[in-house]
C-alpha cells in the first residue's frame, strides 16, 4: 500500500493534485503491470492519449503528432484559400497571416518533439508549398528555397524549432523557484535500482 501511494504523496509535494477520473497511465520501458493507485481508485492504463491537443505515445511526442499537426496547418490554409487568391491584400498581410494561423498551428508543441531529420523536411516541405501558392509562384517555375525564405522572410523550420526550444527552455529557467514547471526539470523520480545504484556509489 505504501508503494501505492508515493505517487501522489510526490505530486501533493510539488502542489499537484491527481484527479483519477481525469488521469491516464502510459508505461514506458517498464514490464510490471501493477496497477497505479490514487487513493482506493486505481489509473487506467493506455498505449497512448491526447494532452492539450498534442498526441502523446510510448516514444514520446513522435511522426504522429506531427502527421497530425501536418494536417491540422493544411486545413486551416485551405479555409483560407479566398484569402490568399485575393490581390487588394498586401503580401506583409498575407505573411502575417500566415504565420498567426497557419504556421502556429503547425509548430504548436515543438518545444517537445523527438523530431527526425525526415519529420522535419515534410513540415519544410509544408512551409514552401503553402509560400509558394501565397506568392503565385507555379510548380514549373524554378526558384530556390533559400530565395523563397529570403522574399518571405522565412527561416528554415529546423532552425525555427531550435529557437522556439531555446526559449522556452529560458522562459522556465526564469521562473520562481516554487513554480511547478521549473521544478519538473529536476525531478526525477527513484527507482528501486537507481536507488541502489546510488548507495553503492557513495560507498565506493
Amino acid at each position: 500500500m505504501q508503494a501505492k501511494t508515493t505517487l501522489n504523496k510526490l505530486s501533493e509535494s510539488i502542489g499537484l493534485w491527481i484527479h483519477p477520473a481525469k488521469s491516464k497511465v502510459l508505461r514506458v520501458g517498464t514490464q510490471t503491470s501493477e496497477a497505479v493507485m490514487i487513493g482506493d481508485q486505481p489509473l487506467e492504463d493506455v498505449d497512448a492519449f491526447c494532452c492539450l491537443g498534442s498526441n502523446i505515445d510510448q516514444e514520446g511526442v513522435t511522426s504522429k503528432e506531427i502527421k497530425a499537426r501536418i494536417g491540422k496547418a493544411q486545413a486551416a490554409f485551405t479555409t483560407l484559400g479566398r484569402f490568399w487568391k485575393t490581390r487588394d491584400i498586401s503580401l506583409k498581410t498575407k505573411l502575417r497571416t500566415f504565420n498567426s494561423n497557419v504556421k502556429s498551428v503547425l509548430l504548436y508543441g515543438c518545444e517537445a518533439w523527438n523530431a527526425s531529420t525526415m519529420c522535419i523536411k515534410r513540415i519544410q516541405v509544408l512551409i514552401n508549398r503553402c509560400l509558394r501558392r501565397i506568392l503565385r509562384i507555379k510548380w514549373t517555375d524554378k526558384i530556390s528555397n533559400e530565395s523563397l525564405w529570403e522574399r518571405t522572410r522565412q527561416i528554415p523550420a529546423g532552425d525555427e524549432i531550435g529557437r522556439r526550444r531555446w526559449r522556452w527552455i529560458g522562459h522556465t529557467l526564469r521562473k520562481p523557484c516554487g513554480s511547478i514547471t521549473k521544478n519538473e526539470l529536476d525531478w526525477n523520480p527513484q527507482g528501486k535500482k537507481i536507488k541502489r545504484n546510488v548507495e553503492k556509489s557513495q560507498r565506493q
